[in-house]
Parts: C-alpha cells; structure tokens; sequence
C-alpha cells in the first residue's frame, strides 16, 4: 500500500499534484481539438476495439478497488471519522460508474483498448493521489462533520450524483435494446444543457474538493472539468448538427453559460 511520511515526503506529493494540475490544462486543450473516439463519435484508426462494457469496466475499476483495500487495511484507523465517510462516497459512485452503468447502457460501440487504457491509468493515479491524501496527508477531527465546508461539500456531491444518475437513466431509456437510432432528450435539467449527466459528476467532485478541503481533491475537480467540458461541447455540437429542430436556447453543460 502506498503511503508517504515526513514534511519533505508531503512537500514532493504537493508538488507532484500540482504538476498533475497542469497535465490536466494541456488535455483539456487538447480535449477542445480532439474528440476521444468512443460512442457516437466512435471512429476507427485508435488501434484495437474491446466490447464496449468490458471498456468501461477496464476503464472505471481502478476507482472502486484501490479505495476498498485502502478503506479495509486502514479502517480501524478511519473509523469514527470523517475519512470514512469521504472514502464509501468515492466507492458509491464508482461502485455505480464501475459495475452497474457498464451494464445499464445499451450501446454496441466497441472502445478502443487506448482509450480504456488511458481511463484505467487516470483512475489509478487520480484513486492514490486521493486516497493518500485522505489516510496519511489531511487530518479531520470528528467535529468537521459539522464544519460549513463539509456540509456544503456534502450536499454538492449527493445533488451531483442525483443529476448524474438521474439522467444518464433518461439518456439510457430513450432507446431500448436493439435500436440504434438517437433522439432529442428532454425534461429536466435536459431542458437547460445538453449534459447535465456531466454537470453532475463536476458538481460531485467539486463537491468532494469542498468537503475534503484537499489539493488531491481540487486536482480531480479540475480534471473532471478539463475532461467532461470538452466533451460536453462536442456532444451539443453533434446534437446541433444531426437535430435540425434541436432547442436553441440549451448550453452544452452549464445553464445559461457554456
């Protein structure tokens, strides 16, 4: 299990964070020139296709199984404190992104073995970062629970993942199994943007930036903008291009702004 002790040691991982910081700034950049090829804008020419669930399970699993050996080696330690709480919210949503979404989606499109392969490093570096620095970097007293920053944190992430869950179902049920076709979604926060199910893993992971009051934490919120922003922006394109009656007034991803 990794782990880091002594100022010096956490010095070099805030450094290394903030380098993680500024990775993410050139793939988001490249993310606005780029459209990662797998779903509708699957494409060929990205190498070797894996079946499109074993994909996202290769992709997602590095972010449940790291913090669950984290969470059992160490629980003892986390017990009746805050960490505990902070570490079973990161495996509840990536319990449902790992293996239950996987299975939920009916799309056919096969994921190139690169994609799934830069998904699978970003989540195993992105889980240690997090997970190092809630067993060994921050320390929490019991009384955080009721610090504004927790609760506000707290109350980000359970709103972000209800709009993420909530309408990936929307996005899911418009089709069943077997068809191919696509359709204009509405109803909602779909009446705003053209996202919200992105809209809601950003406000989960600001929210888990907030609550945490971390580095590591503010590096993922940032990386889930640099990585859902762009992709936000080209899916309203596509919707624009391909649906000639397609909603003028909806945003890509945040209402009434971008």
């Amino acid at each position: 299990m990794i782990h880091i002790n002594g100022l010096g040691n956490m010095a070099t991982f805030n450094t290394i964070l903030w380098f993680w910081i500024a990775i993410s700034i050139i793939i988001f950049l490249l993310l606005l020139k780029i459209t990662a090829p797998y779903g509708r804008h699957a494409k060929k020419g990205w190498g070797h296709l894996l079946p499109n669930r074993a994909g996202w399970v290769i992709m997602e699993i590095p972010s449940l199984v790291i913090p669950i050996l984290y969470l059992l080696k160490y629980y003892s330690q986390l017990n009746q404190n805050p960490k505990i709480i902070f570490i079973s919210l990161w495996i509840f949503h990536y319990f449902y992104r790992s293996l239950l979404f996987p299975f939920k989606i009916h799309s056919k499109r096969d994921i190139p073995l690169s994609i799934a392969g830069m998904g699978f490093f970003f989540n195993t570096v992105n889980s240690l970062l997090n997970m190092i620095s809630i067993t060994y970097i921050k320390t929490y007293s019991r009384e955080w629970i009721t610090d504004p920053r927790f609760l506000i944190g707290f109350l980000f992430f359970l709103s972000g993942f209800l709009l993420h869950y909530s309408s990936d179902s929307k996005l899911i049920n418009l089709r069943k199994n077997g068809e191919t076709n696509y359709r204009i979604p509405e109803g909602g926060m779909f009446n705003l943007i053209s996202c919200p199910n992105y809209l809601g893993e950003i406000l989960e992971w600001t929210g888990w930036a907030i609550a945490t009051w971390s580095l590591a934490g503010l590096s993922f919120a940032i990386w889930s903008c640099a990585n859902l922003i762009p992709r936000a922006l080209a899916y309203h394109r596509w919707y624009n291009e391909n649906f000639v009656n397609y909603p003028k007034e909806r945003r890509a991803v945040i209402p009434y702004l971008v």
